[in-house]
């Protein structure tokens, strides 16, 4: 017996130009208007949270002429922010990448005990305040803290200074390139893994060869986003640099000296390098986005 094959989507229909987009419209179940409305809706959203303040921090910047705007972004205590906050991104990202393959190799591909806590160890950074996590390193290794007379001995310096500003950096980084990796690696199985080590090949040659080229999207994704949190990372940095201005200041914690210090002018132009990096990375994530397609 013959059966009707049902109309499983708009395509299906031989139907002509203005038949069609009625059809779509009825398949919508929202009226023209209504979605105009909601359309300049959350446009007039994105506007308001983020093209004014957008236009607001290059105005500020700007305001005095662009002379004043290159006395703010080369002010010395501005150029050891922004040098600190390079070199902890790039200690911290690294370590992050590093880690976050590791785990997702491991929950990803391996049976084993305890796996829903290393899940859950995982998703710690986005259930704790960065401040909190900050006072948590001053408690380990401040001057009064567990290992602090053991530091002390041995003349090791943790807490405000570099070391301290890098482990929090870390600490609050660490999921991004986890969370993105352990989704796509789980949906992807282990069957191409395991046919290589069939075929001979040893277990740094199939990660190589077979992991990595089907995760390098995700991984790169993760590493832009833990890139731009350490960038752009203030509260648990507050707590563990000690606020040393031109030594232990990264760069948001000089926006915000500057700020407190009304001169706007250098601070928004300080904050102007943190939006070209935001826009950067907005940017990169459109690239891969349309390099996955």
């Amino acid at each position: 017996m013959l059966r009707r094959r049902s109309l499983t989507s708009a395509s299906d229909l031989a139907l002509p130009g203005p038949a069609l987009r009625a059809y779509r419209g009825r398949a919508t179940g929202e009226s023209r208007l209504v979605r105009r409305l909601l359309i300049a809706g959350a446009l007039g959203f994105l506007g308001l949270f983020i093209f004014v303040p957008l236009v607001a921090v290059f105005a500020q910047a700007l305001g005095k002429g662009l002379s004043s705007y290159l006395r703010g972004i080369t002010d010395p205590d501005t150029l050891a922010a922004i040098r600190l906050t390079l070199i902890t991104a790039g200690v911290a990202v690294p370590l992050n990448l590093l880690f976050g393959v590791a785990a997702a190799w491991a929950i990803a591909k391996f049976d084993f005990r305890g796996k829903n806590v290393l899940i859950t160890l995982i998703d710690l950074p986005f259930a704790v305040s960065p401040v909190i996590s900050g006072m948590i390193f001053v408690l380990l290794f401040g001057a009064q803290g567990w290992f602090g007379s053991w530091l002390r001995d041995h003349d090791i310096r943790i807490v405000f200074a570099l070391p301290g500003i890098i482990l929090a950096t870390t600490f609050v980084t660490f999921p991004f390139v986890a969370r993105e990796l352990i989704p796509l690696m789980q949906e992807q199985g282990t069957e191409q893994e395991e046919a290589a080590l069939v075929l001979g090949a040893s277990g740094w040659q199939t990660f190589l060869r077979v992991t990595l080229p089907n995760i390098k999207w995700g991984l790169l994704y993760g590493v832009m986003l833990s890139y731009a949190r350490a960038m752009g990372e203030f509260g648990d940095v507050l707590v563990v640099s000690g606020h040393i201005r031109g030594v232990t200041t990264t760069l948001p914690l000089q926006i915000e000296i500057l700020y407190n210090e009304y001169n706007f002018t250098a601070a928004f132009a300080a904050a102007t390098l943190l939006t070209f990096l935001a826009l950067v990375t907005l940017v990169v994530k459109r690239a891969v986005e349309a390099a996955r397609v």
